[in-house]
């Protein structure tokens, strides 16, 4: 059967609605896995850190805050993992409520695997206003 420019425009057609198809599975699954569960916390277990802050990462997906433990003679650096911003700021968070150089006391499960690192369950800010992990946490 001869190529006509209908047939060519058809085949072009079917080919570029594959393509978009194709890239559309592959964005959206790199999306969802992109995203992590938190079975990497030891939900059953809780510990209360106090230490000084390094760092308050605001960011999507999650926020972050970076604390130093101090641990007998030695500091432990510790990563603590927070909601987003937006399931923060409906439990009354702002992003400037932690400031690098306060010492905050945090209630974390850990991770795990044994590291320093956690998911926050509420933390008492130096003024003593505690914030939690989102609504209802």
């Amino acid at each position: 059967m001869p190529l006509t420019p209908g047939t060519r425009l058809a085949r072009r057609m079917r080919l570029s609605c594959a393509l978009a198809v194709a890239l559309a599975l592959v964005n959206a699954g790199g999306r969802a896995w992109a995203h992590h569960s938190f079975a990497m916390f030891d939900t059953s277990t809780t510990m209360t850190l106090t230490g000084m802050v390094t760092k308050f990462e605001w960011t999507n997906p999650h926020a972050y805050i970076e604390l130093d433990v101090t641990e007998g003679d030695a500091v432990r650096h510790w990563t603590i993992e927070l909601g987003s911003p937006s399931i923060l700021m409906q439990s009354g968070w702002k992003f400037n409520d932690i400031k690098p150089g306060e010492t905050v006391t945090a209630t974390v499960n850990p991770l795990r695997d044994g590291r320093p690192g956690g998911l926050l369950g509420r933390v008492t800010l130096p003024d003593g206003r505690q914030l939690r992990n989102g609504p209802g946490r």
